[in-house]
This record gives structure tokens, sequence and C-alpha cells, in this order.
């Protein structure tokens, strides 16, 4: 069982991920970004898997790194750590279903980059954000300056990583590193509506949805809508799409089964 996560199912084929050390402000250490890591890796391999949230226990989100484990590593020491975490983000970004961030406290540092790992985010309106790894002498390793910049901006990235400044949930929404904002106590279950939204619709089109949304980041207009026609034409061919059209000229509910 892990020790610092809590993995749940919230609906059939919707999963959530909670950060589990209350304590220490859900800081990532090493025994969290392994079990991250196993928790991602088995995650995306399932096959009725449609959406995951990520949340966290207690008033943080994540407070980045634990400096406390940090506070006197070795150099070698701090390079293997580095690269659980490497992995473990890696396996987030692989996770083939939309993930969303149910940010409900402070996200600095490493919680901050996991959340511009997710495929969107909402947050408390109490909920601060923050990449201030400059003041510490190092710098965002897990993707955070590439996602910021892809999420906010060039000009914008660059101010807030090179002055490290916390924003709040109103600013974050303003930038695009959130979705929406709401009430602390109404924050999950705004999460959880949405994520049963995803959940309800089918798999393999909203799996096809997220490759090609992603990869054609890196495409020129002509290769992005080539291979965006490529998804859409194995996808009409699928007993999903029949059962979709089906179940709107019958007035019901459709029941999609990724095939």
């Amino acid at each position: 069982m892990p020790e610092t996560l809590k993995l749940a199912e919230a609906a059939p084929g919707l999963v959530i991920v909670t950060l589990d050390r209350p304590a220490a402000a859900n800081a990532l250490n090493t025994r969290m970004g392994e079990e991250l890591l196993l928790a991602w890796t088995e995650i995306a391999a399932r096959p009725d898997l449609r959406c995951v949230v990520l949340a966290a226990e207690g008033r943080h989100f994540c407070a980045g790194a634990d400096l406390k484990e940090r506070n006197g590593m070795t150099d070698e020491a701090w390079a293997a750590q580095h690269r659980i975490f490497e992995a473990m983000i890696r396996a987030q970004l692989a996770v083939p279903v939309p993930v969303i961030a149910a940010v409900n406290g402070a996200a600095m540092g490493g919680g901050c980059e996991m959340t511009l790992a997710c495929d969107f985010a909402y947050a408390a309106d109490t909920a601060r954000f923050g990449l201030p790894e400059a003041g510490l002498g190092i710098m965002p390793g897990l993707g955070g300056t590439q996602l910021l910049r892809r999420a906010v901006g060039e000009r914008r990235a660059l101010e807030l990583l090179t002055t490290g400044r916390p924003f709040t949930a109103a600013e974050a929404l303003d930038y695009g590193v959130v979705n929406g904002v709401a009430a602390p106590e109404a924050l999950m279950a705004t999460v959880r509506e949405v994520g049963g939204r995803i959940a309800a619709n089918a798999p393999l089109s909203v799996r096809a949805l997220k490759h090609v949304v992603r990869e054609g980041h890196s495409l020129d207009l002509a290769a992005a809508m080539e291979m965006e026609l490529t998804a859409y034409n194995r996808l009409f061919k699928t007993a999903d799409r029949r059962e979709g059209v089906a179940s709107f000229n019958d007035k019901r509910a459709p029941a999609f089964e990724g095939r």
C-alpha cells in the first residue's frame, strides 16, 4: 500500500490520485516520487481508464521538493533522487487520458510543475502558485520552464521564473495556468463533475483527442490536420461511433465500450 498517496475509484474509469503527506505540506520526497511513478505507470496501462484527477490532502497541494530531506544531500544522492522525479513526471505526461489537477492550496516548485503537467486544472480561490527555484540556486527540472511557457507565453513565463514570485489563483486563471477557480469546499465537486463528463464520453475519442492536441503542437498546420484526419478516419469505423449515433436517435444515454 502507498504511504504517501491515496488511490480511489470515483466512478468507473475515473481514478483520483491524492497526495497524502499533509503534515509536510505534501512536499515531494523520494518515497512520494517512487509511489507516483508506480501509480502513473499502472494507471496508464488500464484499458478501462477514462480520466484521472490529481488532488491533495490537507491545506496544501504540494509545497515542492522536500527540502528537509534534501538538506545535506550529496550531489550524487540529489541526482539519483531527481532521476526518480524525472521518470515520475514523464509517466504522468504519458497517461493517455486527461489528467485534471484539483489544486486546493499552495502549489510551489515541483507542485506547480505537477499541476502544469496535468492536461488542465482547477484551483481553490485560496490556492497559490510559484516556481521559486532561482532563489535556491537551481531551476525547475520537471518540465516547468517548458510547460509554463506553453501555458502562459514566453514573456510571462520568464517573468515568473526569473523573479520566482508567487501568484494567486485569480492570476493563474488569467494567465491560463488553471481553467477555473472555485470555493475550497466546492473544488472537488467541480473537478469530479468535469471528470464525470469526460468519463461518460467515448473513451477512444477522448484518447485520440488528447493525443492529437498534444502531438500536433510540434507540427506545422498541414501535418497536424493530416494527423487529425487519420484519427478521425479510425474512429468512425468503431463500434462506439455506431453506439453514439444510435443512442442519439434513440434518445438514450450511450453505452460506450471503448471498441
